[in-house]
């Protein structure tokens, strides 16, 4: 079944009530990073459907605007684990322990992508200096951290480097903000950037890619420290880590473009922290 079938199918069998062994369950709360699905109503509700069979209980999806505030959700006990990006998880790893790292094209990395307009002729970064630019959010990796980085190592900052800089709150909103010509170049996540090709193609089409990081740790799954025991918690791991082995599952990473869900390996986030040290902090 092609996405945009499954997409149709999903949307109606949203309208369907859980099993009443599911709903009988205390609910649990997973926030999820904002990524490219963040407008994607089907895609949530087969990510939610395939969990809340995987952990036999019903489960809600928490969506906020930024990193920060899904972060901070996590931190207060206020959801029970969320989906995130590495650099928050390693701004807060003495709170944190990861569950699962998402595996996209055969491996649990990804690129951050500096992209400017299908016509501009940016060969680099440096090309790039005195005009507009648009990061994600300022807690993302890919999206502000790897380009700010970048410019530390050029002894400059985004304030002194570009005219303007504005957060656009979401990786595909940065590249809209390129593609409608709003900014010269942005800050993306490479495996949205990707993803938008497949289902936005003549959006992705008005962009390049002007130049792409080294491999880092995909955005992974993570709970508080201390609730890594608790049943529930270790329900949603068995579940994140065996959605490739479901159909219902299998559905859910397909529409997001992914593999299956790795065993957590912290080393993978050595490069985030390399570049966190960077900026002078600690990783």
């Amino acid at each position: 079944m092609r996405r945009r079938e499954l997409i149709g199918a999903v949307a109606a069998s949203a309208l369907l009530p859980l099993p009443s062994v599911l709903r009988a369950q205390p609910l649990f709360r997973l926030a999820l990073t904002p990524v490219f699905l963040d407008n994607d109503a089907a895609v949530i509700e087969r990510l939610r459907a395939a969990l809340a069979a995987g952990m036999e209980r019903d489960i809600d999806l928490v969506q906020r605007r930024t990193y920060q505030e899904i972060t901070g959700a996590l931190l207060d006990g206020s959801v029970d684990a969320a989906w995130v990006c590495g650099y928050p998880f390693l701004q807060h790893r003495g709170q944190l322990s990861l569950l699962g790292v998402p595996v996209w094209r055969g491996q649990p990395r990804y690129q951050s992508y500096l992209i400017a307009s299908a016509g501009d002729a940016a060969t680099g970064l440096a090309d790039l200096r005195g005009g507009m630019h648009a990061f994600s959010d300022p807690d993302s990796n890919s999206g502000f951290l790897v380009t700010a980085s970048d410019l530390a190592r050029m002894g400059e900052t985004p304030d002194s480097f570009f005219a303007r800089t504005i957060f656009t709150w979401g990786h595909r909103n940065v590249v809209r903000a390129v593609a409608g010509g709003l900014v010269r170049s942005g800050s993306v996540d490479g495996y949205v950037w990707e993803a938008l090709a497949a289902v936005e193609p003549d959006l992705v089409a008005r962009t390049r890619v002007v130049s792409r990081s080294e491999w880092l740790g995909f955005p992974p799954f993570a709970a508080r420290r201390g609730r890594m025991a608790d049943a529930d918690i270790l329900s949603l791991q068995r579940a994140l880590l065996g959605m490739d082995r479901t159909a219902a599952g299998r559905e859910a990473l397909d529409l997001l473009f992914l593999d299956r869900i790795a065993e957590p390996d912290v080393r993978l986030f050595d490069g985030i922290a390399a570049r966190m040290a960077e900026l002078g902090q600690a990783g």
